[in-house]
């Protein structure tokens, strides 16, 4: 108990120190982890509604501040990591906002998006009730090694898991998880309607498809089925019952799929409880994470920033936005977040981007990005290493219009700060809904 209060409050004075001086939302955790390792274990303890894991390549934030919306829309109280600091640390320095020197949670359920290793670091203290498995891409090889790596991870975390795993039908790496799971274990699954997948492009890995004969189940009523209608329109099947229309203020094809992971996902928390028509309004009100597709007005024009980090995310998003008329930033970084190996970008097409041409490329591999659009015959005006040099020039030579950024997430989470003290915009972990 006196460890207990030690950490927090001495997290709590980091945190304020660091709030104070604009820093980082982990380093308080960090503090408080070293202090008492159990302190996520302690202030868990008192979670009945279910202690819910999210993770996977892409969409964790954005997957988690939906399931979150869903959830607080039915009355419960949901503790989550609103940051998207997915380490075991970043979790705790959320939390440090919300307990006294007990430690304990006022909450009902928790909703944690954490990182594929950290996920499992997380497990080791408290296992979670639920896992929501997202996807398995080519994300940070040189930290995991290869996508194989990743999935054993991800199956790893499954097996921690006490009740329920939810998983990609669409994605193999992640379909496949669920033999390996132990007996007890309930599995349900998200993905387009097998009816329609055949109209829909794939957001997943092609490289692996169940190539070890393993076949997803047909899909049941407690499985979650997109029907998309437009770019930010769709409905969510699970048997009889009918989600949506929901209209996201996100757009693309990996938002509703995000969604749909989500809706899958809270029905299982919920049971009975759950109710289509809050789900539905909850979805409309979610606001994109920082950089996922949030739209900033600037001078009157909206500016769109888009995170990349991965050949899956980055074509997704190319298809989603590439033949639009917009004016547009390509920034990469590779630092340790981005994955320092960029070799990736030669696995995405750029072509889409041919006709409009590309304004200017920033950040550490500005080169490089630059070289690979020549290489696909995409015209480059400018090269502006510095992410600070080209925000101005980006946003003062092209003022008419509208404009979009594809950043890696160093980078964005470098312009985004920009962006907010430049315009007034509320930082990275306060709340902009």
């Amino acid at each position: 108990m006196l460890r207990t209060s030690a950490a927090i409050l001495a997290g709590k004075a980091v945190r304020l120190a660091a709030r104070r001086r604009g820093g980082g939302s982990a380093l308080p955790g960090l503090v408080a982890e070293r202090i008492d390792p159990r302190l996520l274990a302690t202030a868990l303890r008192g979670v009945s509604g279910g202690i819910v894991v999210v993770s996977g390549t892409n969409g964790k934030t954005t997957t988690t501040k939906m399931l979150a919306a869903i959830i607080q829309a039915h009355g419960r109280r949901v503790f989550t990591n609103p940051t998207g600091s997915n380490f075991t640390r970043g979790v705790i320095s959320a939390m440090l906002g919300e307990v006294g020197v007990t430690g304990r949670l006022a909450a009902d359920v928790a909703v944690l998006e954490l990182d594929e290793w950290h996920a499992l670091q997380f497990a080791k203290v408290v296992a979670p009730t639920h896992a929501l498995l997202l996807n398995v891409a080519r994300d940070q090889l040189d930290r995991f090694a290869e996508i194989d790596t990743t999935a054993r991870l991800l199956t790893t975390l499954g097996q921690a898991t006490t009740q329920l795993v939810v998983l990609n039908r669409d994605d193999s790496f992640v379909a496949r998880i669920a033999p390996a799971l132990p007996d007890g274990i309930q599995v349900r699954y998200f993905g387009v309607d097998p009816d329609i997948a055949d109209q829909v492009p794939s957001l997943h890995e092609a490289d692996v498809r169940f190539e070890d004969g393993y076949a997803v189940p047909p899909p049941t009523p407690r499985d979650g089925l997109l029907h998309p209608f437009d770019a930010r329109v769709f409905s969510v099947r699970c048997g009889e019952t009918v989600v949506g229309p929901i209209t996201l203020r996100q757009r693309g094809l990996a938002a509703m799929i995000n969604a749909t992971a989500a809706v899958t996902m809270a029905r299982a928390v919920l049971g009975s409880a759950f109710s289509p028509r809050l789900a539905t309004d909850a979805l409309a009100r979610v606001a994109p994470p920082f950089g996922r597709g949030e739209v900033i007005d600037v001078d009157g024009q909206p500016l769109e920033l888009v995170l990349v980090k991965n050949p899956a995310g980055f074509t997704v998003a190319l298809s989603t936005y590439g033949n639009e008329p917009v004016t547009t930033m390509v920034a990469i970084n590779d630092d340790y977040a981005d994955g320092q190996d960029v070799s990736w970008l030669y696995d995405v097409s750029f072509e889409s981007l041919r006709g409009p041409g590309v304004a200017m490329t920033s950040g550490v591999r500005a080169y490089d990005m630059a070289l690979r659009l020549d290489y696909d015959e995409v015209p480059v005006r400018e090269v502006q290493p510095d992410l600070e040099a080209a925000l101005e020039r980006f946003l003062t030579a092209y003022p008419a219009g509208p404009k979009r950024i594809f950043c890696t997430y160093t980078a964005m989470m470098t312009l985004r700060r920009m962006l907010a003290a430049r315009y007034d915009l509320p930082d990275i972990g306060e709340d902009a809904s």
